[in-house]
């Protein structure tokens, strides 16, 4: 059996985003229970040039609902990135989630040959679909997915695989 484009974003897509959200939850618990402001972690880098965790959130949310909506070839709805508080960052996954639940599988099914065409640091990158979704997508989204939960276990917070992969 093969796996449908549509089986390979949005599924994983959703499920990654609900468990980051959760990871979130314990972090924001964390930082309550121990009476560290929670700005501490949501400005938290891993180092003084990488992004802090609010925007990792940020790009994985962008990353997923771009690939929906280019796959798709609907616009991709624009979100700004003023999150700064835990309860905004939940609301930008769950809105992002709730973006992905919209889609059918036949709006991105057969988008394996698709033209999709990326502005990146000033110069366009063009993509088939399928080279696209598991060249780029797939991993920006693991990679920025696991950038934040290293912030959050990096600063103490009580976290381990489980946390990242969620239940099964």
């Amino acid at each position: 059996m093969s796996l449908s484009m549509y089986e390979v974003l949005i599924p994983a897509s959703i499920r990654q985003l609900n468990n980051l959200s959760g990871v979130l939850k314990k972090a924001e618990a964390h930082a309550l229970s121990r009476k560290i402001e929670p700005e501490v972690f949501i400005n938290a880098r891993l180092a003084p040039d990488m992004f802090p965790l609010s925007r990792q959130i940020q790009i994985v949310s962008d990353v997923v609902k771009g690939a929906g909506a280019r796959l798709a070839g609907v616009e991709i709805p624009s979100y700004p990135d003023t999150e700064k508080t835990f309860p905004e960052l939940y609301a930008r996954i769950e809105k992002t989630i709730e973006f992905l639940k919209k889609f059918k599988a036949e709006q991105i099914n057969g988008s394996e040959e698709r033209l999709i065409t990326l502005k990146m640091g000033g110069k366009e990158a063009s993509f088939q679909g399928q080279p696209y979704l598991l060249n780029f997508v797939l991993p920006n989204l693991y990679f920025h997915a696991s950038i934040a939960y290293a912030i959050i276990r990096h600063n103490g917070v009580d976290i381990g695989k489980k946390d990242y992969l969620g239940s099964f």
